[in-house]
């Protein structure tokens, strides 16, 4: 990104017309007013997110103009199977997304930090490569069985089979665009992975167009089309950090097995690798038991699911978004700029819930009705929607508490606050379901997350000791820095 007018790096010096894009981003992570940096940071990620949204709704409008049920089932079973490559890709980017902005903090007094970061940013990229060439591998010697996991009937095992083996082909692909998304966003650059992420949905709409209606590939040609966009992904991603980024390294020979890299890295990526899975488990256990219910529970929870996506997403952009400027500020030692990150984070995520949710639950006849026109589906529907809303307002400061302890390097609190939610939402579910019947089925998300909630709160505050030490430390060594020219 290169400014057009002049503005302080963290160093002080000024950031004019034609200067690099690396001191800007760094400036927006070190210097720049917390509501500027969150603006930065948050809102380009939004708004990826949203478009990403508006695509999946447009690439099952394509491939519902074929008329084929079995094709929409197809993409439909393959989601959970997508889920997982992106939470693989998700271990690598995120852990070392947020171990890149702390060694970036810490640089400031430390300059030898910097110096990690290319054994780092190796790292997570080869090892997101490796692991989802493995798993492609694997899930295309045993296609049969993972699509009868998946759930696919006889009349759907064609297409299903179809729209898989072309996605594992492009696993590592896949994982490797996702895992690159975070280091770009590590080094705070945010408009740039925006720019990265719109650009591969204008891509992927394209593709559709040709694979699906022109050469009608049908899901093959869905699957193939998601993978080619992603590949200019990661070959945009890869281009701007080598032109743009003066510590990250993506060559082989930087790769690294050391524990100072590893360790942090599994640390917070296996957390967001269980939340995935969960998350996965979740959707499904929730489809086989509304199944019971008929149709009509079905689709509502299909509609709901839509229509909360978008203010879920504005709360995500934020909660996800700050996560470099809270490592970034922890690794420097910063603790007021990382406290005053927090508090404008968490008001913010508190007036886009409040603003959103009031303003659906007020529409929700009128935005539901907009999606359906069965009584049936709009009465359950709205009971969904509700239930979506409450668990939104308690899951953005959730995420917002979870970035924190990914930011600080607390990786036990973290996993634990993955994990929470999966092992509290089983037994919640069951019960609701065997207690309350529908009406269980549908409040038990919100139930969950408000307990998820209710412990990172509890871990929160047993765990602010420890990252003031952790701020502490890094503020002394800023401050022994400082004083050697003087003592010189």
């Amino acid at each position: 990104m290169i400014s057009t007018h002049s503005q302080p790096t963290s160093s002080g010096a000024a950031v004019g017309v034609g200067a690099d894009a690396v001191g800007t981003n760094r400036w927006y992570l070190s210097a720049a007013p917390i509501v500027r940096a969150l603006v930065h940071l948050c809102v380009p990620m939004a708004a990826a997110m949203i478009v990403g949204a508006v695509y999946n709704v447009i690439n099952a409008g394509f491939i519902g103009s074929l008329h084929d049920a079995t094709l929409l089932a197809a993409v439909t079973f393959g989601t959970p199977l997508l889920g997982l490559v992106m939470a693989v890709g998700g271990v690598f980017g995120v852990g070392g997304g947020a171990l890149i902005s702390r060694l970036l903090g810490a640089a400031e007094h430390d300059p030898a930090k910097a110096g990690e970061i290319k054994h780092v940013s190796s790292f997570a990229v080869w090892g997101a490569a490796i692991t989802g060439a493995v798993l492609g591998a694997i899930g295309l010697v045993l296609l049969g069985p993972l699509v009868s996991v998946l759930g696919a009937d006889a009349s759907a095992v064609p297409a299903t089979s179809a729209y898989v083996a072309v996605m594992l082909a492009f696993v590592p692909v896949l994982a490797v665009a996702f895992c690159l998304e975070q280091i770009v966003r590590a080094e705070g650059a945010a408009r740039q992975v925006m720019i990265g992420l719109i650009a591969s949905t204008i891509a992927n709409v394209i593709f559709d167009v040709l694979f699906i209606l022109v050469l009608h590939w049908g899901v093959a040609g869905a699957a193939l089309a998601m993978g080619l966009s992603n590949l200019g992904v990661v070959i945009y991603f890869v281009v701007w950090l080598q032109g743009h980024s003066e510590h990250v390294s993506l060559a082989p020979r930087w790769f690294s097995l050391s524990p100072s890299v590893v360790k942090p890295v599994f640390g917070v990526g296996i957390g967001e690798l269980l939340q995935s899975a969960f998350l996965i488990v979740t959707s499904l256990v929730l489809n086989n038991l509304a199944v019971a219910y008929g149709d009509s529970a079905l689709a509502a929870m299909g509609v709901a699911v839509r229509i909360a996506q978008v203010p879920e997403f504005l709360v995500m952009g934020v909660t996800l978004g700050v996560l470099p400027l809270l490592a970034y500020s922890y690794g420097k030692g910063d603790r007021a700029r990382l406290r005053s990150a927090l508090r404008v984070s968490a008001m913010t995520v508190g007036g886009v819930v409040l603003i959103s949710a009031v303003t659906v639950f007020v529409f929700r006849d009128q935005v539901f009705s907009a999606f359906v026109s069965d009584p049936s589906v709009l009465a359950i529907g709205v009971t969904i929607l509700t239930a979506q809303l409450v668990a939104m307002i308690v899951n953005g400061f959730t995420g917002l508490i979870t970035s924190l302890f990914q930011a600080a390097g607390r990786s036990v609190a973290a996993i634990i606050m993955s994990m929470s939610q999966g092992v509290l939402f089983m037994p919640i579910v069951l019960i609701g379901n065997l207690w309350f019947g529908l009406a269980g089925i549908i409040w038990s998300l919100t139930v969950s997350e408000g307990i998820v909630f209710l412990i990172g709160v509890i871990m929160w505050l047993a765990s602010r000791a420890s990252i003031d030490r952790g701020l502490a430390e890094g503020s002394l060594e800023r401050a022994e820095q400082a004083l050697e020219p003087a003592d010189a």
